[in-house]
């Protein structure tokens, strides 16, 4: 699908219905006095952006000074950003000379060996976190996306997709309840249209959610029924896992009128950490509660004798799937917090390194 099919050829926004608010206005006001505008990134495609600005829509790149100064691509644009831009005369193109500070982000660590923080989407106020009431049906993997979630910022709504093929409904409804205490949890059916109207409650003008799930959960399907038109492209599951191709291929923005803004995302084969251990706390609420009564203060809940959580376990109060994904998060979280550091460090080694270049460059000027 091509960049330009994804959007609406409007030739003007208002802001606010983009989220622009008078906080926002305060924070862009030096940015405004250097003859930049505000504009909101609608899409990102191999380093080339689409914003939606007070004239209209604008194909934009970074300014060369902010790529060069960006340490890591996590402080240059993501989907749902504000940037400030500085259009093209005569033409409907920008560059984007700076990125202002986000209000939320959900982010993940980018897939494979690298260790880097992506931004999936910016300046939400909910993250829809969706899951399918079919194969797909995975509360583990929940359990994953409702921790990024709550590192966000935004607020967490979980929707139970594909309702009307569920087996044991209630049974599920009440799972997911148990393990997102405090998070709505709702069951809709975007085929057939059943329930979506508590999505619009949960948004509203100039607000903005985001639609994050794996692949074939029907974020797509989601946003055309909201839309009333098939406007994203979508495809059949597969029959043994309920797993389905990507069909949404870039995240973008979508208007929704005076109902708000979404941000579809797509499947994300891959969810690794990238977050801190209050979040985890959080998530694994009662894990945590039980480890407070632990014969030992230290105790890692695998070997060690008297731990109330394997004691839980035995009762039959606590899943052992429970545990186990609490425990494999732990590891995640402490493997990344030492590449982290590791990182850490090569970055000041190539800093020190620029620096200790330019001192021999500005003694050697000077002795000439």
């Amino acid at each position: 699908m091509s960049l330009a099919l994804l959007f609406y050829g409007r030739v003007s926004f208002v802001l606010s219905d983009l989220g622009w608010d008078a906080e926002w206005a305060r924070v862009f006001a030096p940015h405004a006095a250097a003859g930049l505008v505000p504009a909101r990134v609608a899409i990102e495609f191999n380093h080339i952006y689409r914003l939606y600005a007070e004239s209209g829509e604008l194909q934009a790149q970074h300014a060369g000074r902010l790529l060069h100064q960006a340490e890591g691509r996590q402080h240059l644009s993501a989907v749902g950003d504000w940037v400030a831009a500085l259009p093209t005369p005569g033409e409907a193109a920008a560059t984007i000379e700076a990125v202002l500070p986000r209000r939320s982000r959900f982010s993940r660590k980018v897939a494979g060996e690298t260790t880097e923080e992506q931004i999936v989407a910016a300046n939400i106020d909910t993250v829809f976190l969706v899951m399918g009431l079919d194969g797909d049906y995975n509360p583990r993997r929940l359990e994953r996306y409702l921790l990024m979630a709550r590192e966000s910022g935004a607020r967490a709504v979980i929707l139970l997709n594909k309702s009307d093929v569920a087996e044991q409904l209630s049974e599920d409804l009440d799972e997911i309840a148990g393990l997102a205490a405090g998070i709505p949890v709702h069951a809709i059916s975007a085929k057939s249209r059943h329930g979506l109207d508590v999505i619009e409650r949960h948004l509203g003008p100039g607000r903005t959610g985001a639609l994050l799930g794996s692949s074939g959960v029907g974020k797509s399907t989601i946003v055309n029924a909201l839309m009333g038109d098939e406007k994203l492209k979508t495809s059949e599951v597969r029959a043994g896992d309920s797993r389905g191709r990507h069909t949404t291929r870039h995240r973008h923005l979508i208007l929704l009128g005076s109902r708000g803004l979404l941000i579809d995302t797509p499947g994300m084969r891959e969810l690794q950490l990238w977050t801190q251990s209050e979040s985890a706390a959080e998530t694994f609420e009662d894990v945590e509660e039980l480890a407070g009564h632990c014969h030992f203060t230290d105790c890692r809940h695998r070997d060690e004798p008297r731990c109330a959580v394997k004691q839980a376990i035995a009762a039959g109060t606590l899943p052992a799937g429970r545990l186990d994904s609490y425990l494999k998060l732990q590891d995640e979280m402490r493997s990344l917090d030492v590449r982290k550091d590791a990182r850490a460090q090569i970055d000041e080694k190539r800093k020190m390194k620029t620096v200790s270049q330019s001192l021999k460059k500005l003694y050697k000027s000077r002795d000439r």
